[in-house]
Order: C-alpha cells, then sequence, then structure tokens
C-alpha cells in the first residue's frame, strides 16, 4: 500500500515537471512589462478621451517609458487621424424589425519621430461585434452595446501596444 502511494507520488511529480517542460519549450510566457524601443511617447488624443487614458495607462503601466505632455518633450509622436465608431444593421426578422446589428470600431494613426519622420505609416485597426437586438430589452441591450465598445477599446488598445513594441527605431 506504502509503495502505491510513493509510485503515485512520483508518478505525478514526473507529470508536473513534463508539463512545466513542455510549456517553456514552446515559447509561452507570462505577459509583462512590454520593452518599447523609445523612452517617451506624446498621445493625440485628449485626456477626457476614453481610449487615450486607457492607452495612456497601458503605456505608464510598463514603467519605463514617459507619456510626455507635450509634443516637444517627447521622443515619439502617435498621431490619431481618424476614430469611429458605427452602428450598422445586420439581419432583419420576419416582420422587418432589427435583429442583429454589426459595432464597427476604427481607428486610423500614425507615429513620428521628433524630426516628424514617419516611423509608423498611417494604420488602420477596425474591429467588429455582433449584437442581437430585442425590443422588449431596450436598455439591456443598450448597456451591452456598450459593453461591447469598452471590450473593443481594451482590445484596439492592446492591438495598438503590440504595434509599439515593434517599432524600428533608425
Amino acid at each position: 500500500m506504502r509503495s502505491l502511494l510513493t509510485l503515485r507520488r512520483s508518478w505525478l511529480g514526473l507529470c508536473v515537471i513534463t508539463l512545466a517542460l513542455m510549456l517553456s519549450a514552446c515559447g509561452f510566457a507570462l505577459r509583462g512589462p512590454v520593452s518599447f524601443p523609445f523612452a517617451s511617447i506624446f498621445i493625440g488624443l485628449p485626456d477626457s478621451s476614453p481610449l487615450g487614458g486607457e492607452l495612456k495607462r497601458n503605456i505608464r503601466a510598463n514603467g519605463k517609458t514617459v507619456v510626455a505632455k507635450e509634443i516637444t518633450a517627447a521622443e515619439v509622436v502617435l498621431e490619431v487621424l481618424a476614430e469611429t465608431r458605427e452602428k450598422r444593421i445586420l439581419s432583419l426578422n420576419s416582420q422587418g424589425r432589427v435583429r442583429e446589428y454589426d459595432l464597427l470600431y476604427t481607428l486610423r494613426f500614425r507615429v513620428r519621430d521628433q524630426a516628424g519622420k514617419e516611423v509608423l505609416s498611417p494604420t488602420d485597426i477596425s474591429l467588429k461585434r455582433n449584437i442581437s437586438f430585442n425590443e422588449t430589452q431596450v436598455l439591456a441591450k443598450e448597456a451591452e452595446e456598450v459593453l461591447l465598445y469598452r471590450d473593443m477599446q481594451s482590445d484596439l488598445v492592446q492591438q495598438i501596444m503590440r504595434r509599439l513594441v515593434v517599432l524600428k527605431m533608425d
């Protein structure tokens, strides 16, 4: 009985070690602070903008990059060329009433250095989510729409962050 228990513990330990080795071999790594190729950035969005606020918080969270308050104090400038939110009808029911909507969130931006040279040419990021609609649950669907736009905004910030990390500074 005792040897069976020892065998099980040994087997469990071997499985845990094997799993740990497999995870480390496949390139798995926990997300952590990212390293930008610049020391400071100016973000061309007002502080009152939800997107601008979240982007600045994410950049500050890394601890190494400063978000400059003035354009002259920054090594690079992120310029937002366009930001649009759109709601389109996706499908109708048999009575001709809306059954589903497409929510679209599009951002166009570019990154320039202090000299005005483009480090990242104008880039478009478009996100789309579907939302069903029921006229008996209008308030709930409006709240769901707000949550979906907030989720798309967070996704957009993460995509911008990934693009900033891989910039090639000359």
